[in-house]
């Protein structure tokens, strides 16, 4: 497996090896020991499966308290995957990475805790799956509006389908600070 850096600190882009042949491919989607090898010594403690259709945008979601760390990946289709950096007292506080993600590139996305999460679908359908390192917590699911014009998230959708939780969430600014983590190095 390959692990390259984005430019936040600590989102990391994962490329399994994965073996193909005349059958299909096989490859290993997470192997504890290999992911620790790599610097990522993490206990994931839930898997999600979300399935969308095209232009859906879900996001930008995190949890605080009970932060989350997430390894996502795209089963099928492609989206465009999104982390910002909303850690407290970080110099790369309201930045954001992107990237696309597909069941043909079979890339992974890595996500620290201390980071919101969005993605938009650009396929037909997608599935993706995402471990996390904590419980989902209901009474700590918080967000930021996907349209910030601070964090300025360059979407490839410009009406994109949301849930009426995410068109409600508001600006990164207007969080209260003790709704966000504090930076730890």
């Amino acid at each position: 497996m390959e692990i390259t850096a984005t430019k936040l600190p600590g989102v990391l882009i994962i490329q399994p090896h994965v073996f193909e042949d005349q059958r299909g491919f096989f490859m290993e989607t997470y192997h504890r020991k290999k992911y620790a090898e790599g610097g990522l010594d993490l206990s994931f403690v839930q898997d999600n499966l979300s399935y969308s259709t095209i232009g859906t945008l879900r996001g930008l979601h995190y949890q605080y308290p009970n932060a989350q760390a997430k390894l996502v990946q795209t089963i099928k289709g492609e989206i465009f995957d999104v982390a910002v950096d909303i850690r407290r007292g970080s110099s790369a506080f309201g930045k954001w990475t992107g990237a696309y993600r597909s069941d043909e590139n079979k890339r992974q996305f890595f996500i620290p805790e201390g980071f919101a999460h969005g993605f938009c679908v650009i396929s037909d359908t997608a599935s993706v799956v995402y471990k996390c390192t904590d419980f989902y917590a209901p009474e700590s699911e918080k967000g930021i509006i996907w349209s910030d014009s601070d964090i300025g998230i360059e979407w490839p959708v410009k009406e994109p389908c949301l849930s009426p939780k995410d068109s409600q969430y508001p600006c990164l600014k207007d969080i209260p600070p003790d709704n966000l983590p504090n930076y730890r190095e």
